[in-house]
């Protein structure tokens, strides 16, 4: 049995990191807690990683195997429509080290960038132009944008397999100790 502990109430973040250590492990007991990111509610470039790294080291006790952090943002990118994609990112601890992982990557149209930069969170942006609320906690803007085709829970589930890439090949990353 891997235990593993999620820093986030969120039930798609929740989702996606279960649904991802299910693809590895035959037994997976998943719990979650809201801890602090340490970074803005809507965070840019570095902020992202770093939120992701804190909620998995603040999550995390000896009770479990690994902590998972997971943290959206945007991240600055030139000759994009924006200049900023989307990325989650994943941050696996097991008490010692910390694994890093990305999901897909994709820009939010001119009008929701605008509105971040002035200062609102891409949630409540997003959650006023789809007319649904906390959209975050259900299928994530990436849902209404592919047309239904990609979920926040598959953005989740497939930062946190990249994030588990070097536990899953433990010799290959880490030797023998």
């Amino acid at each position: 049995m891997v235990k593993v502990i999620v820093g986030s109430k969120n039930p798609v973040k929740v989702e996606g990191v279960k649904q991802a250590f299910q693809h590895y492990f035959d037994e997976v007991e998943i719990s979650s807690r809201e801890v602090d990111s340490g970074v803005g509610k809507q965070p840019f470039n570095n902020e992202s990683i770093r939120g992701a790294i804190n909620r998995a080291l603040k999550s995390y006790s000896n009770e479990f195997d690994f902590s998972v952090g997971v943290e959206a943002g945007l991240f600055s990118f030139k000759r994009t429509i924006t200049g900023f994609i989307d990325f989650q990112v994943a941050a696996i601890y097991n008490g010692h080290r910390i694994t890093i992982g990305f999901g897909p990557g994709f820009e939010y149209p001119p009008f929701v960038v605008e509105e971040v930069l002035k200062g609102k969170e891409v949630g409540d942006v997003m959650d006023e132009f789809t007319g649904i609320k906390n959209l975050g906690e259900k299928t994530g803007a990436i849902h209404f944008l592919t047309k239904g085709r990609i979920s926040r829970i598959d953005l989740t589930r497939l930062s946190v397999i990249t994030a588990l890439i070097p536990w899953i090949n433990k010799e290959i990353y880490f030797g023998t100790e």
